[in-house]
């Protein structure tokens, strides 16, 4: 008599498996060090910087609250400060107090960071265009949108929890 088919241990990999998730992981990490060094050799910046640039750039007044650059990246809030206060530094944003709330402030974007921006940007977007849609025929493309969007929905229950 045949046996039933068993339903996999869900704390194990199958061969299959293990190289679909070995090569995405290596997929996402290559991804993101090909954006992070061509940022670097070009315009002397980090990806982490672009992203806080371009959530600044994108906002209202070109300023955000820390908490609102903190749920716009999903970083931790001391990454949030490390990293402001790195850009500071390096004239990129300032710190501007915040008359609603004596405990909060913002963090505005300066004619220096916007430069980097308007800067970057063109050389970021043909990187990406190489390296993620290029490869991709359009079918493709349609395909991986929707896996990344379920994988998105998966990963925002779970952070949920």
């Amino acid at each position: 008599m045949p046996s039933a088919r068993q339903k996999p241990d869900p704390r194990k990999l199958t061969a299959e498996e293990e190289e679909l998730f070995r090569s995405f992981y290596v997929m996402r990490r290559g991804f993101d060090r090909a954006l992070d060094a061509q940022l670097q050799r070009d315009h002397g910046v980090s990806i982490s910087e672009l992203e806080v640039l371009m959530a600044l750039v994108r906002s209202p007044g070109r300023r955000l609250r820390v908490r609102d650059l903190v749920a716009m990246t999903g970083w931790e809030k001391s990454r949030v400060s490390h990293q402001v206060t790195r850009m500071a530094a390096r004239g990129f944003v300032e710190r501007e107090e915040c008359d609603d709330d004596r405990r909060a402030s913002y963090i505005k974007l300066t004619g220096d960071g916007r430069r980097i921006v308007v800067r970057a940007l063109p050389e970021h977007t043909a990187t990406i265009r190489r390296v993620l849609f290029d490869p991709l025929s359009a079918e493709q493309q349609e395909q991986f949108l929707e896996i990344s969007q379920r994988m998105n929905d998966v990963i925002a229950r779970e952070d949920g929890l």
